[in-house]
């Protein structure tokens, strides 16, 4: 007779049960804690029990998009802890205890740490982020400073790099926060672009090239984030539905349908509504003889009518496929006294430079984040050689 003995896999299984995992999930544009909990598979006794607790706390009124939820849990979805860094260096923290969920919030001391790295561009931005451990959202920080001197649609090449300064916060060795990039230098096509952050005497802060000269223009290079292009300026392209050669003066985007487009300058709603092979379509109205359209969208932004002023990077709408277009896409057009211009072509107005009275705090304070950035050059250019 054979005999089995089960006392192994049975241990295994109460072994595996018994086990706690840490697991963090980014906040999303629009959540709740309860589509948190179920993107973390919390049992439904446990969410109901937790909502129950945190009715008045106030981390969980302010969930901010990109920032990051801490939690245990066992393999069965019994939550144990939670923590989340919220607010102005506060901390939300919640333990089970006896099967009740107890839950603090406090200010915390933060401990910063500058970081230096470095990287080379082989197929994507983010691909080559992601290899030198670079946090995403110091990426995005890079995308965004350098979103009126570089469009990441059309300009990255093979062999592009950067180097970034940056900081973040630790609160007893564990990392709570990415702070702000403070130095960066991104070499696009042979052209080196360096920006350096400074704050003024008057507490406006900002994005500053070595010289003193801002990196904030009226305009961006582009409505959208993170897609890819599908035509570029020219005066003369085979339009796919008419079946002929004709000017195309704008810049297409393709993207999903619903992805945000945002005005690339402040300026006033001149036009929202159908317009023939446009289908819907947006006007902003900017100072002097500027104008910029978005054409193809599927729905306007909410509340979005003429006359109404919007701010650089509001969302006005999203890209969709109406009027003439055999897909999803968003056209995009800078006219210029009423005259269609390639946007990367025209040269558009800066914010001011630094302050003659602030010129030599701004050397002094970033001679050092110029120095780190000249040092990491001259390692990442002996590496490639």
């Amino acid at each position: 007779m054979l005999d089995l003995d089960l006392s192994i896999p049975d241990a295994l299984a109460e072994a595996q049960a018994n086990q706690t995992f840490w697991r963090q999930e980014s906040i999303r544009r629009g959540d709740t804690i309860a589509s948190i909990l179920n993107r973390l598979d919390i049992s439904s006794q446990d969410s109901t029990d937790f909502l129950q607790a945190a009715r008045g706390s106030r981390a969980m009124r302010q969930l901010k998009p990109g920032k990051t939820i801490h939690a245990q849990t066992t393999a069965d979805g019994e939550l144990l802890s939670m923590r989340y860094f919220f607010g102005n260096e506060e901390l939300f923290l919640m333990e089970k205890t006896d099967d009740e969920f107890k839950m603090t919030e406090q200010s915390i001391e933060l401990d910063s740490q500058v970081h230096m790295k470095s990287g080379v561009i082989t197929s994507s931005l983010f691909a080559a982020t992601d290899n030198a451990g670079i946090p995403n959202n110091i990426a995005m920080q890079l995308t965004e400073i350098f979103a009126s001197e570089i469009d990441f649609y059309r300009d990255l090449r093979q062999g592009d790099r950067f180097t970034v300064v940056y900081e973040t916060f630790s609160n007893n060795g564990g990392r709570a926060k990415t702070g702000q990039v403070l130095a960066v230098e991104f070499v696009n096509k042979g052209k080196s672009h360096q920006a350096i952050y400074f704050k003024s005497s008057n507490g406006a802060d900002g994005y500053y090239t070595p010289e003193g000269d801002s990196l904030r223009k009226a305009f961006l290079l582009s409505p959208l984030a993170f897609t890819r292009v599908s035509s570029g300026f020219t005066n003369a392209r085979f339009h796919p539905i008419l079946k002929e050669w004709r000017a195309h003066r704008g810049i297409d985007y393709a993207a999903p349908t619903g992805t945000p487009v945002k005005a690339t300058a402040s300026g006033i709603v001149a036009f929202s509504g159908s317009q023939r092979g446009y289908g819907n379509l947006v006007v902003l109205k900017h100072n002097g003889k500027y104008e910029t359209a978005y054409g193809h969208l599927s729905r306007f932004a909410s509340g979005l009518s003429r006359g109404k002023r919007i701010n650089q990077g509001d969302v006005i709408g999203y890209v969709g496929s109406t009027g003439m277009a055999t897909g999803p896409h968003l056209h995009y057009e800078l006219r210029v006294d009423g005259v269609q211009r390639d946007p990367t072509k025209v040269m558009l107005p800066t914010a001011p430079p630094i302050a003659k009275r602030d010129l030599n705090n701004f050397q002094k304070e970033t001679q050092s984040l110029v120095a780190r950035l000249n040092i990491m050059r001259s390692i990442q250019l002996a590496a490639i050689e």
